[in-house]
């Protein structure tokens, strides 16, 4: 263990790292407190594999058609990035860092330019179509996120493979409208640690990607914007709430959920309506502005500033612009705190099937029956839950 005598004399990160891998690779211990548990993981994974960490990966292309498929499939993501990559390469314009973007699986999507310099091992890992995973490049930070699904920092030595000990890389998820994992933000840099935050720098960039994907995949769903400040709307720090047309959440974004205190949901979780997720009624999101901000209580406690995006429809009739449309910077919003009672609500969105409050146990029988009894595919098709539908068809056989 590192925590013995011997480990005072090694002061530096560097030092310390270095004897950390010793002490893991050639005399098989595990040195806690100086390498995190998610590289020790990842470490013991490449081990377990039979990778040999003097290896030098190749970082070589996955085929023309699996490169191909990964960005027709990732479409979205790609486009929400380029919206945001104007941005991200001014801010990264005075260091050597580079951005890369990757798919669910850690295959390089997009990458930001690059530029010359001493870099040897950027130019050839950082290519549309390079595999990052880890089980193709052994531990990086978009290989762990890919793996865990979580924030990745990998810095220097802390790479398994040797030849990779220049790159100091920071890596976060952004996930879709489902819930699952879209794809990786990495920032990275070759020869020196980074001389600022990257992690903040990164999550701040990863959230206005992930924010924009779930945007671009709600068209026809109502979407909350909602944060303590109105002066926080628009910006990547906002909360995001979708809510589908069976008056439901469809999904939120991590701020959303902390700032409602609920867990995040996505179309993968159980329904949870308006009211049990905001504490006020779905007439109470649809008077909210569709510009500048309007204050509401929520049930947490909080009173936030919100703004209601209409679904596409609603907005392309009225003649407002869509999203993709919109301006990169929106103007400040207008805080106005506007009482329920004066405002009119917007209409709301059509409904092809029943809200959980307004559905018939006969429309639910219905369907049941007509996908003979199946009640997972009958709740997926009402977007209700199985136990609702077991409620309902109970309480209808006591009738």
């Amino acid at each position: 263990m590192l925590s013995d005598s011997s480990a005072l004399f090694f002061n530096s990160p560097t030092q310390r790292l270095a004897l950390a891998r010793h002490r893991f690779f050639e005399d098989g211990e595990l040195p806690t407190g100086v390498v995190s548990n998610a590289v020790l993981d990842s470490w013991s994974r490449c081990r377990w594999r039979r990778l040999d960490p003097r290896d030098t990966p190749t970082f070589s292309l996955v085929t023309k058609s699996r490169a191909q498929l990964a960005v027709q499939r990732n479409h979205e993501l790609i486009y929400a990035w380029q919206q945001e990559l104007p941005e991200l390469q001014r801010t990264l314009a005075g260091t050597t860092c580079s951005a890369i973007l990757t798919d669910p699986s850690g295959v390089l999507i997009a990458s930001s330019e690059t530029r010359a310099g001493s870099e040897i091992i950027t130019p050839v890992a950082h290519r549309v179509g390079v595999d990052l995973s880890e089980d193709a490049a052994g531990t990086t930070a978009p290989g762990l996120v890919v793996k865990t699904g979580k924030p990745a920092v990998v810095l220097g030595a802390e790479h398994y493979f040797e030849s990779i000990r220049p790159m100091y890389c920071v890596a976060a998820p952004m996930h879709d409208a489902s819930g699952r994992l879209a794809g990786v933000l990495d920032i990275s840099h070759e020869g020196a640690p980074f001389n600022f935050g990257a992690v903040q720098v990164l999550s701040l960039f990863a959230a206005s990607i992930e924010n924009r994907l779930l945007m671009s995949q709600s068209n026809e769903i109502l979407v909350i914007r909602l944060q303590i400040s109105p002066s926080l709307l628009d910006t990547s720090m906002e909360g995001l709430v979708g809510i589908d047309q069976q008056g439901t959440v469809a999904w939120t974004n991590g701020v959303a959920a902390q700032l409602l205190n609920i867990a995040r949901t996505n179309a993968l979780s159980e329904v949870l309506d308006v009211e049990a997720a905001f504490g006020v009624g779905l007439n109470s999101l649809l008077a909210l502005p569709p510009e500048g901000a309007a204050a509401l209580k929520v049930k947490a406690g909080l009173n936030l500033w919100m703004r209601a995006v209409p679904p596409i429809s609603k907005r392309l009739s009225s003649g407002a612009r869509s999203i993709s449309q919109a301006p990169t910077a929106s103007p400040p919003a207008r805080a106005v705190s506007v009482p329920d009672s004066a405002v009119t609500p917007l209409p709301a969105p059509r409904r092809e099937v029943q809200s959980l409050q307004e559905a018939d146990a006969d429309h639910i029988l219905k369907t049941v029956r007509a996908l003979n009894g199946n009640i997972a595919k009958a709740a997926r098709q009402l977007k209700v839950s199985r136990g609702l539908i077991y409620r309902r068809l109970q309480k209808k056989s006591q009738n």
